[in-house]
């Protein structure tokens, strides 16, 4: 069996084998996306400013944060 950088070994058969980080990484940030837009909107109705702001900026800090796992862990 032969190791591939990033996690992947090849054996006899030419079968590559991965890791799902990528795919539970997206899962996470995409749902604490969703909590920070939820945020934002909270923040709108009820005429809070800096709740939407705090919603605005972890929805912005969880989605860059899964695009660069996204290309750090991804196939």
């Amino acid at each position: 069996m032969t190791y591939i950088p990033g996690g992947s070994t090849l054996d006899m058969a030419g079968v590559t084998t991965g890791s799902d980080k990528s795919i539970g990484f997206a899962v996470l940030l995409g749902t604490l996306g969703l909590l920070g837009a939820l945020g934002m909107f909270v923040g709108a109705t009820t005429g809070n400013q800096v709740t939407a702001a705090l919603g605005f900026a972890g929805a912005m800090l969880a989605a860059s944060i899964l695009v660069t796992s996204i290309h750090a862990y991804g196939s």
